[in-house]
């Protein structure tokens, strides 16, 4: 593709110019570091506060590491798609809307080279949140807790959870593609995700959705068996470049 190198040299250099590396990397951190904590001290939090409220009790299970990961996994999945839609919404209909994208194609670059730039840029910047937002959580679940993660494992859950992240990414940037509205994309990422996560309660085709993923993703984490998730794992490998090719295709037809 003509010209991706030069453009995502651009685009990485607008991601730290404008603090947005900085800013996701801070949401990912905190929400990571957040997850531990709640889940060890929780409990004995309420606990306080119901001694202090007349005797109130509260039903909070005791702190394991079943319930820290998936206070990390809730955390970093919930917050990652905000970032995700929020990174995504404008990055092509913005373009479009003060021309830029067209003085852009005038020079020796190519259209897919443009669209890929950009989806690369955020998923490298959601690369960096999601390590070291995770790479936290695992810290302070090994200073909190007798036991940690089994690294592999978590590493692998990290992974799965960041190309989770890139799913939600392209389907925000085919959005921004296909109007001149940033509104308009987060909305349609907005509806798909809403969407996907009711399509997880579906037996048969939940283990396919995006989110679908974190489940086996958890149990790989805990050092659990995760079962045979390959079919949905490369389904959604697959999913990025499918949205990307209909991204182009609607690219390539508009006058800018």
């Amino acid at each position: 593709m003509m010209g991706f190198r030069v453009l995502l040299a651009k685009e990485l250099r607008e991601q730290i110019r404008t603090s947005r590396i900085i800013a996701v990397a801070v949401v990912f951190i905190l929400f990571g570091i957040l997850g531990p904590l709640t889940d060890r001290y929780m409990k004995e939090l309420l606990d306080a506060v119901g001694s202090q409220g007349g005797g109130m009790t509260f039903q909070v299970p005791p702190p394991s590491l079943k319930g820290d990961l998936g206070q990390i996994v809730k955390n970093l999945s919930q917050f990652g798609v905000v970032c995700a839609l929020l990174l995504a919404m404008g990055t092509v209909a913005w373009e479009k809307e003060r021309g830029t994208a067209g003085m852009i194609m005038t020079k020796p670059a190519s259209r897919g080279a443009f669209l890929a730039a950009k989806l690369t840029a955020i998923s490298l910047n959601l690369a960096v949140a999601v390590t070291l937002g995770g790479g936290l959580g695992y810290i302070y679940t090994a200073l909190l807790y007798p036991v940690a993660f089994p690294l592999g494992g978590y590493i692998a859950m990290a992974a799965i959870l960041w190309w989770t992240l890139v799913v939600f990414v392209a389907i925000t940037l085919l959005g921004s593609t296909a109007s001149r509205s940033a509104i308009a994309a987060a909305g349609l990422a907005f509806v798909a995700f809403i969407v996907l996560g009711i399509l997880v309660t579906v037996p048969v085709v939940g283990p396919w959705s995006p989110l679908g993923l974190l489940t086996p993703a958890s149990h790989l984490a805990l050092g659990e068996d995760a079962g045979n998730f390959l079919g949905p794992l490369l389904f959604n490998i697959a999913l990025v470049p499918a949205l990307f090719g209909v991204t182009w295709l609607v690219f390539r037809k508009q006058e800018l």
